[in-house]
C-alpha cells in the first residue's frame, strides 16, 4: 500500500457552487478555502473537493461517482430540483438499477440502487 485517500478533487470553473450542489446531495457542509478551493466533508466518505481551472470540461469523465439511495426515481427528481441534468432513462438489470446524471458543469454521476447480494 502507497497511502491513503485524503480526498477526490474535481476540477471546476465554480468550487463554491459545485460544493453546495454535493453538500445537497452528499450532505456536510460546504466550506469556501478561497475563490479557487472549496470542499465537503460528508458523512461517512472522504472530502470531496472542487478546484478551479481556467479550461471548461470537454469529453467524458474518467472517474465518477455512484450515489447510493433507497429510491432511483425519487433521488433522480430530487437531484434535478437541485440543478442535475437526467442523461436517458433510468437503466435497470440484474445487479441493479441506475441514472445517470451531470452536475452544474456536467460531470456525470449516477444515484444507484443495487439489488440485494449483487455484486
Amino acid at each position: 500500500m502507497i497511502g491513503q485517500v485524503d480526498e477526490v478533487v474535481v476540477n471546476c470553473q465554480d468550487p463554491s457552487a459545485l460544493a453546495r450542489f454535493w453538500s445537497a446531495v452528499l450532505g456536510g457542509e460546504p466550506v469556501d478555502r478561497n475563490e479557487s478551493w472549496s470542499f465537503v466533508d460528508p458523512p461517512g466518505w472522504t472530502r470531496l473537493a472542487f478546484q478551479k481551472v481556467p479550461e471548461p470540461k470537454h469529453g467524458r469523465n474518467r472517474l465518477h461517482i455512484d450515489v447510493l439511495v433507497d429510491d432511483v426515481p425519487e433521488a433522480t427528481i430530487a437531484a434535478i430540483a437541485l440543478g442535475a441534468v437526467k442523461v436517458g432513462a433510468i437503466h435497470s438489470d440484474s445487479v441493479g438499477t441506475f441514472q445517470v446524471l451531470l452536475d452544474l458543469e456536467g460531470n456525470e454521476w449516477c444515484v444507484v440502487r443495487p439489488v440485494t447480494g449483487a455484486n
